[in-house]
């Protein structure tokens, strides 16, 4: 029988719809927290996808993407937010699964320390920067195995039905099928709303540019 693992052995837009029910827990100092994921984007890797951080190859930064699957990539948003991602493909290849949102399935009330007590439960990990802010996920995390204490990621053994889209807020989407990786699970109140991209005057340099 293949290993959970062997899942993320495969390119980022296939393996992303196969976490869509998937369970991920994160232990921490305040207790346990567990999150039914319900929204993910994938990301290809080096020269293949312009969204992707590993699109101009191999960095300092990045590195985690070329890494083992099945691991935890992270990354700064806004330069406050932590965003978490799923490493897709044997080592020394690129790719990722952005977790976009999810549902509160455990631990509550350590996600609402982190959160705060007056938000919306469906709010709670609704969006990258606040599912990971739920979870207590640090940037620290990055190249953690997603399969190993702290962590646990149960799999579900079918893949539900889902929806798709342009991914949310990546330059050159709009709402052309190039790129149709944001997978979610239609009807669900945790799943974020979808932004197209706008484009900005005057542009940040990328996050994997060094």
């Amino acid at each position: 029988m293949p290993s959970p693992r062997s899942v993320f052995d495969r390119p980022a837009e296939e393996a992303a719809p196969l976490l869509l029910g998937a369970v991920l827990r994160r232990a921490g100092e305040h207790g346990t927290v567990a999150v039914r994921l319900t929204e993910v984007e994938a990301y290809s890797g080096e020269g293949l996808d312009p969204g992707s951080h590993a699109h101009r190859g191999k960095g300092k930064r990045n590195a985690v993407m070329f890494g083992p699957s099945g691991h935890l990539y992270t990354y700064f948003t806004y330069g406050m937010h932590v965003c978490a991602n799923v490493v897709c493909l044997p080592e020394g290849r690129a790719a990722g699964i952005l977790l976009r949102a999810g549902e509160i399935i455990e631990g509550e009330e350590a996600a609402r320390e982190r959160r705060g007590s007056a938000v919306p439960f469906r709010d709670l990990a609704r969006g990258p920067a606040r599912l990971a802010t739920a979870l207590g996920i640090p940037l620290s995390d990055g190249g953690a195995d997603l399969f190993a204490e702290p962590y646990d990621l149960e799999l579900p053994w079918h893949a539900p039905a889902h929806a798709t889209s342009a991914r949310t807020g990546v330059s050159g989407e709009g709402g052309s099928d190039a790129f149709p990786w944001r997978f979610y699970l239609p009807g669900d109140a945790t799943v974020s709303p979808y932004r197209a991209h706008i484009p900005k005057r005057r542009s940040l340099p990328p996050l994997w540019q060094e």
